[in-house]
């Protein structure tokens, strides 16, 4: 029998994987460069970054790895983790009142057979006050999270819209990924 082999340590995606009937799977984080060419777009960006993490993990033949990689562009322009709070702060005050787009590259991999997708999600901040970022900043929450903010936490509450999957923006299309499992034999319905 087939191994499913997350390879991530993300604990959202753990989580995600766990709510759609996935309770069974191996842990594998791959340790691998992450760089891209700087002529890719965004969701070439993701793709490419999704394929070298999945690239990065050994398994058997029958086993199917699923790997992901999720950022968060604001003009096209990378957001990324912010380094310390003021850092946040920069990212989070340029997302206030705007639009933004989070991207997803999902991998899915068995054998030498691999498939990769992407996700384009848009999200709109409302307008807060330095006060509301600064309180949220302290929480923590931003700290570990690419542009500053987690939308299954308090930084819901930034959040004015969204149009896309939601469980994008939390780093894993669920919907996507189970089209993507349907197609190497595995039925989550």
């Amino acid at each position: 029998m087939a191994t499913i082999i997350l390879g991530s340590g993300s604990p959202r995606r753990r989580e995600l994987l766990e709510k759609i009937g996935i309770t069974e799977f191996v842990v594998s984080v791959p340790e691998v460069k992450e760089t891209y060419p700087d002529t890719l777009s965004p969701a070439e960006i993701v793709k490419h970054l999704s394929a070298v993490k999945s690239c990065g993990i050994e398994s058997g033949e029958d086993d199917i790895v699923i790997t992901a990689d999720t950022m968060v562009f604001l003009d096209d322009k990378r957001l990324g983790k912010p380094a310390d709070g003021a850092d946040a702060l920069r990212m989070l005050t340029a997302l206030q009142g705007r639009r933004h787009k989070v991207c997803t590259g999902v991998t899915v991999r068995r054998g030498e057979t691999l498939l990769t997708e992407a996700e384009e999600t848009a999200v709109i901040f409302r307008a807060a006050t330095e006060e509301e970022l600064l309180s949220y900043i302290r929480s923590g929450e931003p700290m570990d999270k690419a542009g500053a903010y987690g939308i299954q936490g308090l930084g819901s509450l930034l959040v004015e819209g969204i149009e896309g999957d939601f469980f994008n923006v939390m780093g894993l299309p669920l919907l996507r990924l189970s089209r993507m499992l349907a197609q190497f034999g595995l039925q989550l319905l």
